[in-house]
């Protein structure tokens, strides 16, 4: 027999038996259809999440207060013994490689002008913020350089704020409260929209020195470096360390790259892509477990079948790849069903809740389809085996 007689067997033994075949398809049918809706999903999320992150640059170093082993924000400034200040910040803008150096403090503040008031986060930083953090003026400029101790009590709104404060009216040079603390408009940033969940355009920025006022801290929350295109990190890194540990005495502060960020950050929402891909992969081994049942009874029931096939000179091997290749494409064809199952999931998934991230690289589906068939070849090789070491004179006499 060629191999277009082998397939034409195949087929006929499958078609032959429709309810089996696709009772047998659908399980791997499901169970590739979670994968790829899962995985779809933790893919979508690894890359908004990452391209919401990489907005600000790549080139960025965060300093926290305190000595923290884990990546991300410091746990304030429990255990240090000096608190990162604006003279530190000032200081660290002089190194070389160093573009700019934004000290940062962050609270909730009521906002009002005239009879509107409005609850806002309000954002201390120094006049190089808008460069550092690629975010741009819309009308009138940021904070101008002025000397960090006796800065002007200017401020920068968002888009939104602007917006609900001042309604249609141009607020450039508006007075309004902050807090305890009265200021002038003297900048609106163009609309930025939510990065991680937080409003950048629901937001005021002052000067660090007034921030530290109104929200009666003695030190800063973090200070952002921008260093240069080109520019080795570690090498900055490492002057950031010699520079601050001249001033504080001792490392009680933690120093974080932009880029160790992204790697821990990719690395855990990797792992969760790999997480819920092995919830479908669940469905995947019930769906093997169904392939083998049906094969072993496909045996059972083709014993006289078999024995025909061995009298008119039919190899072991042959026997063995009829069932091989029956098992190997009864999971095929429903991995194709689930693959359309799972991208049409993904698809509605993304058109009914447009913020979902929702993301199938093709590689996902040829390796489902892939995975689909290795199972069927697997969960068919005991029965596949069983069939070919069966006695053609003993299964001929079964019929």
């Amino acid at each position: 027999m060629d191999i277009r007689d082998q397939i034409g067997f195949v087929t006929t033994s499958i078609r032959a038996k429709r309810l089996h075949s696709a009772l047998t398809g659908l399980g791997i049918a499901v169970g590739i259809a979670a994968v790829i809706l899962l995985t779809s999903m933790g893919e979508g999320l690894q890359r908004f999440v990452l391209s919401e992150f990489t907005q600000f640059g790549t080139n960025l170093i965060a300093i926290t207060p305190g000595k923290v082993t884990t990546m991300g924000a410091s746990l304030g400034v429990i255990g240090s013994e000096r608190l990162l200040t604006l003279e530190d910040a000032e200081a660290l803008r002089h190194l070389p490689g160093v573009e700019a150096a934004v000290p940062m403090v962050q609270g909730n503040v009521e906002v009002k002008a005239g009879t509107r008031t409005r609850r806002i986060t309000a954002y201390g930083v120094g006049p190089e913020m808008d460069r550092a953090f690629r975010m741009y003026v819309g009308s009138g400029h940021f904070l101008p350089p002025d000397d960090h101790r006796t800065a002007r009590p200017f401020a920068v709104l968002g888009h939104k704020v602007a917006r609900e404060l001042f309604l249609d009216r141009n607020p450039l040079g508006e007075r309004f409260q902050i807090g305890n603390q009265p200021a002038r408009v003297i900048g609106v940033m163009e609309p930025k929209g939510q990065i991680l969940g937080f409003d950048m355009d629901d937001t005021v920025y002052i000067p660090a020195i007034r921030a530290l006022d109104l929200f009666n801290r003695d030190g800063l929350m973090e200070i952002d470096i921008l260093y240069r295109e080109g520019q080795e990190a570690g090498e900055v890194v490492a002057a950031i360390k010699r520079l601050l540990l001249a001033r504080h005495g001792q490392e009680d502060f933690t120093v974080t790259t932009q880029q160790q960020m992204l790697e821990v950050l990719g690395s855990v929402l990797g792992m969760l892509t790999v997480a819920v891909g092995a919830l479908g992969g669940i469905s995947l081994l019930v769906g093997s477990v169904g392939i083998f049942t049906v094969m072993t009874i496909a045996v059972r029931e083709r014993t006289g079948e078999i024995g025909l096939l061995r009298a008119i000179g039919a190899t072991r091997a042959q026997v063995l790849g009829f069932f091989l290749l029956e098992g190997t494409l009864l999971a095929g064809l429903g991995g194709a069903a689930g693959l359309a199952a799972g991208l049409v999931c993904a698809a509605t998934a993304k058109f009914f809740v447009p913020l979902l991230p929702v993301h199938t690289p093709w590689s996902f589906v040829v390796l489902a389809e892939l995975l689909a068939m290795a199972i069927g070849i697997l969960a068919s090789i005991l029965p596949a085996r069983q069939a070919a070491l069966l006695d053609p004179l003993e299964a001929l006499r079964s019929e």
